[in-house]
């Protein structure tokens, strides 16, 4: 898929009014509970749960198709790290792992959230309402429509 330039403008400058920009330049109260040369964890001030962590990458990038495919291997692999070291160190069960991608971003700069999580601890799975397909076929139409944009 070809980018749209219009859309690339912004990429290496750091928009002014970015809060998680203002956090990797430590221009304003931060956790920071992981840190390399593309990325930085550090704690949500309202968390779905303590310990409830953001990664963002270093570079303002406001969504997931910006980002380099090495930035990416290293994001992932920190999420493993960070996946990892919040279930130790906070006795959890588990990591609930999200990413909103332009819809439901609060800040507009792309970060994953790595939650701990218990069993039974009330979080819902996700937030909102499922749906079924109505059949095989939209199955099949929607599942076409997919790849063949991918291809």
């Amino acid at each position: 898929m070809k980018e749209d330039p219009k859309k690339q403008s912004h990429l290496f400058k750091k928009p002014e009014t970015c809060i998680f920009c203002n956090v990797v330049n430590n221009e304003i109260e931060r956790y920071v509970v992981f840190e390399d040369s593309q990325s930085i964890a550090f704690l949500d001030m309202k968390p779905l749960f303590p310990g409830h962590v953001l990664l963002v990458p270093k570079m303002h990038y406001s969504e997931i198709d910006q980002i380099p495919g090495k930035t990416i291997d290293v994001l992932f692999n920190n999420v493993k790290l960070l996946s990892k070291a919040v279930e130790s160190s906070l006795g959890a069960d588990g990591t609930f792992i999200a990413v909103n991608n332009k819809v439901s971003q609060s800040v507009p700069h792309l970060h994953i959230h790595i939650v701990p999580r218990k069993f039974k601890d009330g979080l819902k799975g996700f937030f909102w309402p499922r749906y079924k397909y109505s059949s095989k076929e939209e199955i099949e139409k929607i599942k076409d429509k997919i790849a063949n944009a991918i291809k």
